[in-house]
């Protein structure tokens, strides 16, 4: 399948959202392995919008408390992240997204790089349970707003249907 990730005509983040949703639906379509999903929709979420860090940490560990590091795209990241702790861990137990305008204010905010300025968190639901969350950090403070909320719960939802 070939696979188009040219944004350069996009004037807006929902633009550029409108385009990539049916492309990511294509290119998950079918394959029923999580992981490589999650690998693919980090490397175009990341491509179409130049995020410092895009990823997935995925709900694993013993006795299911901890999430685990995923595939990503960007600098080196924190492996394990506690059930309640960071933005991360606080977007699993709330079972909500988060989104923190200033990374710095937010308190035990676990800080993988210090040019991380403002960060979403979207939790990923199977079966009535968080089993991974999508995590994109900005090197810019005040980067997500509702517009990415609405586009990335969508994704995640295309994630869940995998395995």
């Amino acid at each position: 399948m070939y696979f188009c990730t040219i944004f350069d005509d996009m004037e807006t983040k929902r633009e550029t959202y409108e385009a990539l949703m049916p492309q990511i639906e294509a290119l998950v379509n079918g394959e029923t392995d999580s992981i490589a999903n999650m690998a693919n929709v980090a490397a175009v979420l990341h491509a179409a919008f130049g995020f410092w860090w895009t990823g997935f940490y995925r709900v694993t560990g013993e006795g299911l408390q901890e999430l685990v590091l995923g595939p990503f795209q960007g600098p080196m990241a924190c492996t394990r992240i506690p059930y309640g702790k960071g933005v991360c861990g606080t977007a699993w137990q709330r079972g909500e997204t988060v989104i923190v305008p200033d990374v710095h204010a937010f308190a035990g905010h676990i800080a993988c790089s210090s040019e991380s300025k403002s960060e979403i968190v979207v939790p990923i639901w199977q079966d009535g349970e968080v089993i991974a969350v999508l995590d994109i950090d900005s090197k810019d403070y005040n980067t997500f707003d509702e517009t990415d909320k609405i586009y990335l719960e969508q994704i995640a939802k295309i994630i869940s249907k995998t395995r």
